[in-house]
């Protein structure tokens, strides 16, 4: 039985914060030059509940400074039809990799993460690997702050943590690396642990839930798995 607290007020407060990490991000731009290059590999960007390809953006463009070619998922603002957008995200990979004949990187923010995660779990043909931003892959909205809005929608979070756990019955297949933090102020970190799949490693980062898409040590971590 899972008894994952939500984030507390004094952690949300925090999350208003979040735009220290920019001045963070421009002081280390000199020190991305010494991380390890991309070869033009393609690189898929999905953005959390609520937002779009905009909020992508910094990380899309720290992506294309090192070599890769870093895109946003093109389907406008993640609504959190969940079952949807994986059928849409699977269709675009598709595609695109009918079409280059390579498969693609797929990094995910909250929400995005585990949308990711569930396309390659579909299409692991289709996908080199996945990095997830502190995403909640357990119990879906259920130990977030937008718990509330689902069940506001008609839409139950037991239930939808139960078809969650029920996915899991297909294994991934390839490596994903799960960073989240204790200081996420809407996902409750526990949720972003996966005790199931053995090939998902677990990196912990400090930052907010904002503050992930635009860390200098997020961004840095992506980078070296990236390349590695």
């Amino acid at each position: 039985m899972r008894n994952y607290e939500l984030p507390g007020n004094e952690l949300l407060f925090n999350e208003m914060l979040s735009w220290m990490e920019l001045p963070r991000l421009l002081a280390s731009v000199p020190g991305f030059m010494t991380l390890p290059r991309g070869n033009g590999q393609q690189v898929t960007v999905l953005p959390g509940f609520g937002a779009g390809d905009l909020s992508t953006l910094p990380l899309r463009q720290f992506l294309s400074g090192l070599g890769y070619q870093a895109g946003g998922w093109s389907q406008g603002t993640n609504t959190g039809d969940v079952l949807q957008l994986i059928s849409a995200v699977r269709e675009k990979l598709e595609r695109q990799g009918d079409r280059d004949g390579e498969p693609r990187h797929l990094v995910g923010w909250s929400l995005g993460g585990y949308i990711a995660r569930e396309v390659a779990r579909e299409i692991p043909d289709y996908v080199s690997s996945v990095i997830t931003l502190g995403s909640p892959v357990v119990g879906g909205p259920k130990y977030t702050r937008v718990a509330e809005l689902f069940e506001l929608r008609g839409e139950s979070v037991d239930e939808i943590e139960r078809l969650v756990d029920e996915r899991y019955r297909v294994p991934l297949k390839v490596p994903v690396t799960a960073i989240y933090s204790r200081r996420d102020g809407v996902v409750a970190w526990q949720a972003c642990i996966d005790q199931v799949s053995p090939q998902v490693e677990h990196v912990e980062v400090d930052a907010s839930h904002i503050g992930l898409g635009i860390s200098a040590e997020v961004f840095t971590i992506i980078a070296r798995r990236l390349a590695a």
